[in-house]
């Protein structure tokens, strides 16, 4: 990618993440806020706590320049996908490293709750783990497990960039600074919600909207599935936890960590938005 290409893809995510943040509410004042303490160097845990919503930009792509236009276009976290996509450790820990400093906290969503997915995202960084298709109370337990340090998990101590990127105090801060965040997206998960949220150790339960409609095959509309989000709602709220779900919700009542669209979907809209901005004033 050429500096003018990167110029280009730079203002058409930041021009979109302006949009998001319109609808949500100030996103860029609040997400580079410095934590009330030493602690705490995990935004997104500081503005859950102080009952603020926060929202993640999606990023699939190994290309540490849009990482980085992501990472500061004012997201307070990202999103980056290693489920569904063909992304490595090694990738996503030069996309990390790209941008160490930018306001923006990477979270990886691991493509299971294994002790060597989990231990390799937290040791190149990342202080949120997001688990999906979680289905069992201990697969809710194993992601806690291995993400935290004892006397709380089974982390062990190893090499990595992480002490590089938050500091030599990392040690002491990890368990109270790494956010768990675990997906509901069966009928067999949304049965026991309320045993999900409440392990100890779980920060944030996602409602996948997506993967609840095509397992049960309800639409949106339809009120047998507006009745099994109502559940996971009323569970995870009773349970004292945060509750996560599509940027698209963002007006949805409890709801407070979202998921925003992918760097393809800003670039792509962003196009689309200028372009109309030039109608009228030039042929195609």
């Amino acid at each position: 990618m050429n500096s003018k290409h990167f110029v280009v893809v730079t203002g058409l995510v930041a021009g979109l993440v302006v949009g998001l943040v319109t609808m949500h509410g100030s996103l860029n004042a609040s997400s580079t806020e410095a934590p009330p303490d030493g602690e705490l160097y995990n935004v997104v845990k500081q503005k859950l706590a102080d009952g603020k919503p926060v929202v993640g930009g999606t990023v699939y792509t190994s290309d540490p320049n849009i990482y980085c236009a992501m990472a500061d276009a004012g997201f307070d976290f990202l999103w980056i996908e290693m489920q569904h996509s063909p992304l490595s450790f090694s990738e996503v820990a030069r996309m990390i490293w790209a941008c160490k400093d930018a306001p923006a906290i990477p979270f990886i969503r691991v493509p299971d709750a294994t002790e060597g997915d989990i231990q390799k995202a937290v040791d190149i960084g990342a202080l949120g783990i997001i688990v999906p298709m979680v289905d069992t109370v201990e697969e809710a337990e194993a992601a806690v497990r291995y993400a935290k340090y004892p006397p709380i998990g089974r982390r062990s101590q190893g090499g990595g960039q992480y002490r590089a990127l938050w500091g030599k105090d990392y040690r002491p801060t990890a368990n109270d600074n790494i956010m768990i965040v675990v997906m509901i997206e069966t009928p067999d998960g949304i049965a026991i919600a309320d045993q999900i949220a409440a392990v100890p150790g779980i920060d944030v339960v996602f409602a996948a909207s997506g993967d609840i409609g095509s397992f049960t095959g309800y639409k949106q509309d339809d009120p047998r599935y507006e009745k099994l989000i109502a559940k996971i709602h009323d569970d995870v709220l009773k349970a004292g936890k945060r509750l996560g779900g599509p940027f698209g919700w963002h007006d949805r009542e409890g709801f407070q960590f979202f998921q925003a669209s992918s760097e393809a979907g800003l670039i792509r809209a962003g196009a689309k938005s200028l372009l109309e901005t030039m109608k009228g004033e030039y042929e195609y």
